[in-house]
């Protein structure tokens, strides 16, 4: 029954650290609703397990299929845009600042950075052009000028019918 109490705390700081950024950003509705598949069954019992469980429940508890539903429920999540065959969907950018959001809120609890995670991880993510601009954008590692190309950021607005006020304010 521990590890059940233990991984509820832990959800409940990692949601207090998301809520403090998505209000920085201007989120409030995602600041309330951010990850609440945690609490669902599936991901619950077995995220406990893997991370409070005993050596056989880390192993064989089930951690695989709580990490595929909260992928699957969550669009903050990079991995929710990827088709089956592989390919990489472009994110709205509100999902792009949702998972900075929760990124920087994972920051708060071990000590780095949202550019620090980005930079360990980056090989691993499967992004679409237009969303690692943006990511890269947003983490500062570019400045408004996409990624592999010479196109500035309203330059790919532009071009694709995006308009960045509206969009932000669709986000807010």
């Amino acid at each position: 029954m521990k590890k059940y109490w233990n991984y509820f705390k832990y959800v409940l700081e990692h949601k207090k650290n998301v809520f403090i950024e998505c209000r920085k950003a201007g989120l409030y509705l995602h600041a309330f609703t951010h990850d609440l598949s945690k609490f669902h069954p599936i991901e619950f019992i077995s995220y406990a397990k893997r991370f409070y469980g005993n050596e056989e429940e880390k192993q064989h508890g089930g951690f695989e299929l709580g990490w595929l539903h909260h992928q699957r429920k969550n669009k903050h999540h990079w991995d929710y845009w990827v088709n089956g065959d592989g390919t990489a969907v472009t994110m709205p950018p509100k999902y792009i600042l949702q998972m900075l959001c929760d990124w920087k809120g994972m920051s708060r609890k071990f000590g780095d950075t949202a550019r620090d995670f980005y930079k360990k991880n980056r090989h691993k993510m499967n992004l679409s052009v237009p969303t690692r601009c943006r990511v890269e954008y947003e983490l500062g590692f570019i400045d408004g000028l996409c990624f592999g190309s010479n196109v500035t950021w309203d330059d790919y607005l532009k071009m694709n019918g995006l308009d960045e006020e509206e969009d932000f304010a669709k986000m807010r």
